[in-house]
């Protein structure tokens, strides 16, 4: 099925706002053909919007009568659509009904202002408080099915509409679409508000942080997704350098205490660093944090968590070589010097190091993290290792030429198609060895 970005105007494979790609099928023939969205439940729960909402906006592009069946989640808009035009709609209902204007975050509810006529959207992430444009024809649909409201209750069939205008004057049929405006007393509730990601925003009346204890202040933080979390007006942005990522360690030491160091929780660290504009130095804290005497082992475990930080970023990639000289020249230097070449290896095998960063690593030892001497010594025991890897990149560009001077030789003896190729022989060459004999790192 796949999966792409809620907001396709972000190229970030690590996004953590993603949602199913839509899964379409054609039924029918002829005036009774019609397209029914398979996934519809899964895409609308990954908007946090009812799956009528979208669908219905389908409808509305495309000038089309909608069908839905709550009970066996089938959501279908007649006519013959693919997948792929109804993706590129789906694109617009979440510009207009989703991300938030301010900054295209989609954590982001909906709540009916009945009095007004209006549809009110509030941003988790940035605080952001607004109305919908109502100039789309959706907006008439969502005031006349609420958010809150359920499923099997809206748009209610002929039979129900009759029902409601034989009740009494003055009274209205609980199947009719106005009984399901808004309360009576035409405000807004908490009910009438979307619980995006398990993180409830109550109206003003009712104060959800009024328990100011520890626990249940621990308990509240660890409820509210990250984005949740930014609602609260702080200015740690503003704040030096060294403060950021003192504020990035304490979460960091928060997660390791809880085991929430691998799996999903890796993108709430991504996105604090991120937040604190400190995602080039955060591979330095996790050093600090995260490895010890058994950095082997760990260089595994936490192998994913790294490359989010690293992979095709090379001055992150530098901040975590300067963790590593920080860690085996400062903490552990009696178990940890010994095991540098196997270390960095580690490193490279794991594709958390590349080759061109290591290399250039090693032209120049820094008084950076640890002193000039302690430095010394680091790139001295990495040697065999960084020797190894040069040899093994000018193996590699000799193979490469070597393909390049094949010869193909054409022969008139053979089968027709026969092709032979031979290639030309190194003057350096000696009983089938090179000049120099390959240095295995593995017998440093």
């Amino acid at each position: 099925m796949g999966s792409c970005n809620i907001n396709r105007n972000v190229s970030d494979q690590f996004n953590r706002y993603t949602m199913p790609r839509i899964i379409a099928k054609v039924e029918g023939k002829g005036n009774g053909i019609k397209t029914v969205i398979a996934n519809m439940s899964e895409v609308a729960k990954a908007l946090q919007r009812p799956p009528t909402y979208p669908t219905k906006y389908f409808g509305c592009e495309l000038g089309a009568q909608t069908q839905f069946d709550h009970k066996n989640e089938r959501y279908i808009v007649n006519g013959a659509h693919n997948a792929v035009k109804l993706q590129d709609l789906l694109d617009g209902f979440i510009r207009k009904f989703v991300l938030c204007p301010r900054c295209d975050n989609p954590e982001t509810t909906l709540s009916i202002q009945a009095k007004k006529g209006m549809i009110l959207q509030r941003c988790l992430a940035c605080g952001h408080i607004g109305n919908i444009d109502m100039r789309h024809k959706l907006t008439t649909f969502i005031l006349k099915n609420p958010p809150d409201q359920d499923p099997m209750a809206m748009t209610p069939s002929k039979k129900e509409k009759k029902v409601g205008k034989k009740g009494k004057p003055g009274k209205e049929s609980e199947g009719s679409p106005e009984a399901g405006d808004a309360p009576h007393d035409n405000t807004v509730t908490p009910e009438t508000i979307i619980k995006p990601r398990k993180a409830a925003i109550d109206d003003d009346d009712e104060d959800w942080g009024e328990d100011t204890s520890e626990e249940a202040v621990q308990q509240r933080m660890q409820e509210l997704s990250s984005a949740a979390k930014t609602l609260t007006i702080n200015d740690d942005v503003e704040k030096p350098q060294q403060q950021r990522i003192d504020i990035l360690y304490a979460f960091v030491k928060l997660k390791k205490d809880a085991d929430q160091l691998t799996g999903k929780m890796e993108k709430d660290i991504v996105t604090e660093a991120e937040r604190l504009d400190i995602k080039d130095k955060a591979p330095l804290v996790l050093a600090e944090l995260l490895f010890d005497e058994n950095i082997m082992q760990q260089i595994k475990r936490f192998r994913t968590l790294f490359l989010r930080f690293t992979q095709e970023n090379e001055k992150a990639q530098k901040y975590l070589l300067g963790g590593f000289e920080q860690l085996v020249g400062n903490v552990y230097p009696s178990t940890l010097m010994v095991k540098v070449p196997h270390i960095l290896k580690a490193f490279y095998d794991a594709d958390i190091l590349d080759e061109d960063t290591l290399i250039e690593w090693d032209k120049k030892a820094s008084k950076k993290y640890v002193s000039k001497e302690v430095s010394k010594e680091i790139h001295t025991k990495a040697a065999p290792f960084i020797k190894w890897l040069m040899v093994a990149e000018e193996e590699t560009s000799e193979e490469e030429e070597e393909d390049e001077d094949a010869e193909i030789v054409y022969s008139n003896t053979e089968k027709v198609g026969t092709v032979i190729v031979t290639k030309t022989e190194k003057a350096d060459d000696v009983d089938g060895k090179t000049a120099e004999d390959d240095l295995d790192i593995d017998a440093i």
